[in-house]
């Protein structure tokens, strides 16, 4: 089956970046000239997804305003002869059939994935994490997992291998590598505790394909970790029960909810606009030299 509809959460409240996000929310950082949630609507977009669920909480109706049509500004830049700049703003609002929706209360990732049910549907989704933006010189990183769904038929986690000095702070699968960097997960557990309990370094990473009867499990998935509906706690059942794919995503993943995550994100990326990758060379030769 066709992969068409994808859900982005965005209703954390990234602490881990304040006082930036105060009144700014992380996924409208801008990365050199757009922001963090325009490039992971991008990537979707790119992977065939027409239709987005963005879950938002208040404070964030400055992402609907992004994605909508903008009279005003696409007045004056018609008016000026800007001409170019008109196509890219009228572009946004056109990138997909993007809809939003409010996790009301804070109950964890997994409540806010409930949140979609209604607009999934029957069919199997894709989820790309608000926070986590991943570039991909050929294939982006959720048409992989894409790809990895029609290939196996089952649910599709991204992963990727982190320190054992950080395992603690994120979910440990157990793999087993099926080729290349395809594997078979049959088991996890959210952030570990104890060596015991760690059953590999391979984490999740910001991107799941995901099929329908997770919504099932999650209406009846208790609270976990933080007290929270875990999205986690419900993917391991179905990994238990009938295993999913991991695919680690061949990518430079960037963390737009850590402060050093959003400095390497604007580098790297600085270093491949077309706009700024000269200039920003030449001064990140000339800043090496006082270091």
């Amino acid at each position: 089956m066709k992969i068409r509809k994808a859900i982005i959460p965005a209703a954390g409240f990234g602490t881990r970046v304040l006082p930036a996000t105060k009144a700014m929310p992380k996924e409208m950082f801008p990365i050199v000239d757009k922001p963090t949630i325009q490039y992971i609507v991008e990537e979707a977009v790119a992977s065939g997804i027409t239709d987005i669920l963005i879950i938002t909480n208040r404070g964030k109706g400055i992402m609907e305003d992004h994605f909508d049509f903008s009279p005003e500004l696409e007045y004056s830049l018609k008016k000026s002869g800007k001409l170019d700049f008109l196509e890219q703003v009228r572009g946004i609002a056109n990138l997909a059939d993007i809809s939003f929706i409010r996790q009301k209360e804070m109950k964890g990732l997994g409540h806010a994935i409930l949140r979609a049910k209604s607009f999934v549907g029957d069919e199997p989704f894709a989820v790309l994490f608000g926070d986590g933006v991943i570039d991909c010189e050929n294939t982006p990183a959720i048409k992989q997992l894409i790809d990895a769904y029609g290939e196996y038929g089952e649910g599709v986690l991204g992963v990727k291998q982190v320190p054992e000095s950080e395992i603690h702070k994120y979910g440990s699968l157990k793999v087993e590598n099926l080729h290349d960097n395809v594997f078979k997960c049959t088991d996890m557990v959210e952030k570990p505790q104890t060596p015991e309990e760690v059953l590999s370094l391979y984490s999740i990473t910001d991107r799941v394909v995901l099929p329908p009867s997770i919504f099932e499990i999650l209406e009846r998935t208790k609270p976990g970790a933080g007290n929270e509906i875990q999205l986690t706690d419900a993917m391991r059942e179905i990994a238990v029960s009938q295993g999913m794919t991991a695919v680690e995503i061949i990518g430079d993943r960037f963390d737009m909810g850590n402060k050093f995550g959003v400095l390497q994100a604007n580098i790297e990326m600085g270093l491949k606009h077309p706009e700024t990758k000269d200039q920003l060379r030449e001064y990140i030769k000339e800043l090496a030299n006082k270091l």
